[in-house]
């Protein structure tokens, strides 16, 4: 039940970002059989970081600001949607603080989420829009919590927010990178000296419980954070530690255990289960922009983990798409081990519970699947344009932590 939907191929993707054969790491080329990508188990980082470099390139950001410029949709409506956001306000305030907490007493985690999504947006208005006083917010936001965060506190869930607002804030200052009073070397040793060290220890050692205690968006977000760190320090070992453990990592993050299940649905689609299916919808979206985030990022310094796997990423997104617009898909009992003695819990029956949550997440999945590489992404495409364009950010979805849990505007810097 596994075989690739003929739906897939509208046109034959290219084999590698960088070509097919990386001469500076001496890396085997990849090799297409049947539309599908197979790639070696090497990995090298770029010889050179690409910047701005992670969830948006040079070229996202000129064709957002020439569309803008002339008033054209859909890039207008997405801006629209960021100038709407109180967050987006050059008058935003911070409130940096050196200890965040997350989990257990004293949680105030709501403080650093609010002030990324306030950088990232002024970084976002001042990029497309050239206004100074966005980018002098923007800049004033990370250069406090650069200079004052020192820890990160709370229980198990203190790893959720190292990950989570890992990644989110290196990406708000890879949009600032270039911004001469945005400190940069500031940012660059909050990163590896705060959030990195708990990103590793919870890939390293989940928080000394079973390998497969943790749901797939604890090993993804932290992922993403090491990538985004990599990226934004320079740091080539971070960046090839990311790319490895979402190719080959044991915890549910890594892509074959995030997508146990391939399917074929009688219109001939490719499916994929999504390790948190029988979970919740909530959690299942959420996961589409948490490996969207580490494609996406790794597809910008010239890795294509999109189609690692023969599109197993992309399955699993028409799995969930169709799911949460409405259709029916097949479900595999899942099988686990808890806790510390791995104690094995099953789920058998997909999770109706969220069905149908708005995350803004689909922009950069159907945009990269469907535009960038002409394929037939039926399912994603109707929960993007039916359901979520144009996508906000964080401030639209929910005052609570699952409405800050993607940066958003996709369809400001995505669409094509």
């Amino acid at each position: 039940m596994s075989r690739t939907s003929p739906h897939e191929h509208l046109r034959r993707p290219e084999l590698s970002r960088r070509g097919l054969l990386r001469t500076a790491g001496g890396l085997t080329a990849a090799v297409a059989l049947g539309g599908a990508t197979v790639a070696t188990t090497a990995h090298a980082a770029p010889a050179t970081f690409t910047h701005p470099g992670m969830l948006h390139n040079a070229g996202d950001i000129n064709r957002a600001k020439v569309r803008v410029a002339a008033g054209t949709d859909p890039w207008l409506s997405g801006w629209n949607r960021l100038t709407a956001n109180s967050h987006s306000q050059s008058t935003w305030t911070n409130r940096a603080t050196a200890t965040i907490v997350r989990g257990g007493t004293g949680q105030n985690y709501s403080l650093l989420y609010n002030d990324i999504a306030a950088a990232y947006q002024n970084a976002l208005r001042w990029k497309v829009g050239g206004t100074e006083p966005n980018a002098v917010c923007a800049a004033n936001i990370l250069n406090a919590w650069s200079r004052t965060l020192t820890s990160i506190g709370g229980d198990a869930d203190r790893f959720l927010a190292a990950g989570l607002y890992g990644w989110q804030f290196a990406n708000a200052c890879e949009l600032m990178r270039d911004y001469s009073g945005f400190d940069l070397a500031a940012a660059q040793k909050l990163m590896a000296n705060v959030f990195y060290p708990m990103n590793n220890s919870f890939l390293t050692q989940h928080n000394d419980a079973c390998i497969t205690n943790y749901w797939a968006n604890w090993d993804l977000c932290t992922m993403a954070s090491v990538l985004a760190i990599g990226i934004l320090n320079e740091d080539s070992a971070k960046y090839d530690q990311a790319v490895r453990y979402f190719r080959s990592g044991a915890g549910n993050g890594s892509l074959a255990h995030a997508v146990p299940y391939l399917y074929t649905d009688s219109d001939g689609y490719a499916l994929g289960q999504w390790q948190e299916s029988g979970r919740d919808q909530g959690h299942t979206v959420l996961g589409m922009g948490q490996m969207g985030a580490v494609c996406e990022m790794a597809w910008n310094q010239g890795d294509d983990l999109y189609s690692y796997d023969s599109r197993r990423f992309m399955k699993a997104a028409q799995y969930v798409a169709k799911y949460n617009s409405g259709g029916d898909v097949p479900y595999t009992t899942y099988t686990w081990g808890t806790g510390q003695s791995c104690a094995q819990s099953s789920q058998t029956v997909i999770s109706s519970a969220s069905r149908g949550q708005l995350r803004p997440v689909w922009a950069m999945l159907h945009f990269h699947y469907n535009r960038r590489i002409n394929l037939d992404d039926k399912y994603i495409s109707a929960m993007y344009y039916d359901l979520v364009a144009p996508e906000g950010g964080g401030g639209d979805y929910g005052s609570d932590s699952g409405g800050y849990d993607q940066l958003g505007f996709g369809t400001l810097m995505y669409a094509k």
